[in-house]
């Protein structure tokens, strides 16, 4: 039986008494693609949610979950927070502020609560992945487990997807 990975991630489930499964994968140290962690442990993109630790325009710090394969609009994550503005901390405040690397940030065992945004899309699905608090390791779990025991606000978080038009006028698939 092979042993996984221990993260502070996985403790925090434990002592929630949460079920939930590591699945680990090999890193690429210039690849922080969420598309690329969805096809290397087997689930959708979608169903890869990344965690982006923002500051708001009141200096709060907050977590925004989203799929894998969309974008986050700030805009929606501002008025879901009821703050005028929200953009994502500088990549050298991440570490400090969560205690996790660029690809391995997670709100589970994170140094500190800041409040959780999650996309609502988070609830269509049986199972949802996340960062396991180490990069090549991630914890696959039921939905309602993650809202339980991220505290989290469930909202529409993500741009709308627009059809990309090339020159030729005809669309592509982006």
């Amino acid at each position: 039986m092979r042993t996984h990975t221990k993260t502070n991630a996985a403790r925090f489930l434990d002592s929630l008494g949460i079920h939930y499964e590591i699945r680990e994968y090999s890193v690429d140290p210039e690849e922080f693609s969420a598309i690329l962690v969805a096809e290397k442990i087997g689930l959708p993109a979608e169903q890869v949610f990344k965690t982006l630790l923002c500051v708001t325009s009141d200096k709060e710090h907050v977590f925004a979950v989203v799929p894998g394969d969309a974008e986050l609009d700030f805009r929606k994550l501002a008025a879901a927070a009821g703050v005028r503005r929200a953009e994502m901390v500088s990549l050298r405040d991440v570490q400090p502020l969560t205690g996790y690397v660029r690809g391995g940030v997670t709100v589970f065992g994170a140094k500190k609560d800041f409040p959780v945004f999650v996309d609502e899309t988070l609830e269509l699905f049986d199972v949802i992945s996340v960062s396991a608090g180490l990069r090549g390791v991630q914890v696959v779990l039921a939905p309602q487990d993650y809202l339980r025991a991220a505290k989290a606000t469930v909202a529409d978080l993500t741009k709308e997807l627009r059809p990309a038009v090339s020159a030729g006028g005809r669309e592509r698939i982006a």
